[in-house]
């Protein structure tokens, strides 16, 4: 669901699930973040979420470690750690036994580079195959990473570059390069727990992780959140291999458009931003990266640290004080 129509569902919700009403539940429905956070003492809280979609690429194997790795992104976005996944499975009646184990396979095999373990899982039934995971973690509840916490002065990075959507679409339209494809295969296999735990270790405390709704929804979700504004320099955003050329042949999804009607809504845009990728700015990523909030006397060390451990890291803006909004420049 674009993020309107799910906020218009959700909202009549969120009082009934406070944390007023359920002071251990550190985040839930009444502050939306990536994933639900459960106190269990003070230093250990419980953080829970799930994920499941239909396949975006035809192998299954590599379908079930994108859906998982995608599940567990939301994880490592609260700077936590993963513990154990629930498969959620969606088979036809005639799915041949030996694709349904290697999506299963995929997804376990992801699950357990992340250190993690699939206890168990329930399948149904179901014309189009669809899979994904509950998963369950631990974070400090003092060390987790929120969406909340961005300040004026603040670096925005990026830890992926960006479209998946529209190299998927491509592809599904038969107009995609196979390199472009491959790469954002690549993409979407990498976990974000190294980067993760980069940024816990740098102090970071505001972020969040880039998927269905565009890095232009997810940024707002931070800056709304947060009541700052941020300055987005378009001209740093990276993009995968092939995403600027599907931009350029006009090649879009239904839910980059619903992105952005809502994102553009709190989003301005100067007139020197490349049109080719305004758009991009929009696209529903599959196992995005991270978007992280770091303040300036921890940016330099921030990025050392990326660079020693090999892990790819841009610097896409700037966060300042100001009526909460994004300007695109």
């Amino acid at each position: 669901m674009g993020p309107e129509a799910l906020a218009q569902v959700l909202l009549p919700l969120a009082s009934m699930f406070s944390g007023e009403r359920h002071p251990q539940l550190l985040v839930g429905l009444g502050v939306p973040d990536d994933a639900a956070v459960y106190a269990l003492s003070a230093t250990r809280a419980l953080v829970a979420t799930v994920d499941f979609f239909a396949p975006v690429v035809d192998d299954p194997e590599t379908y079930g470690a994108i859906a998982a790795a995608n599940a567990m992104s939301d994880v490592f976005a609260m700077g936590g750690e993963v513990a154990f996944a629930l498969n959620i499975a969606a088979f036809p009646e005639d799915l041949p036994p030996a694709a349904a184990t290697a999506l299963l396979r995929g997804g376990g095999l992801k699950v357990a580079e992340a250190g993690g373990v699939i206890a168990g899982g329930h399948s149904v039934w179901d014309p189009e195959p669809k899979y994904g995971l509950a998963v369950l973690g631990f974070v400090h509840p003092r060390k987790m990473l929120t969406k909340a916490a961005l300040k004026p002065g603040d670096r925005l990075y990026l830890t992926k570059p960006l479209g998946t959507g529209t190299i998927l679409s491509a592809a599904k339209q038969r107009r995609a390069e196979a390199g472009w494809v491959a790469a954002a295969e690549a993409s979407m296999l990498r976990l974000n727990m190294a980067a993760a735990r980069l940024a816990r270790a740098a102090g970071l405390r505001a972020g969040t992780d880039v998927t269905g709704f565009g890095l232009l929804g997810h940024l707002w979700e931070m800056v709304s959140r947060s009541g700052v504004r941020a300055r987005l320099e378009s001209a740093a955003i990276p993009l995968l291999t092939g995403a600027r050329e599907c931009s350029e042949m006009g090649v879009h999804t239904g839910g980059e458009n619903r992105n952005r009607h809502w994102a553009e809504q709190h989003a301005s845009f100067a007139a020197s931003v490349d049109p080719t990728v305004g758009p991009l700015l929009s696209d529903p990523q599959t196992s995005g990266g991270l978007l992280l909030g770091c303040g300036p006397r921890k940016a330099a060390a921030l990025e050392r640290a990326f660079a020693q451990a090999g892990e790819p890291i841009w610097k896409v803006g700037v966060i300042s004080a100001g009526e909460p909004g994004i300007d695109v420049v």
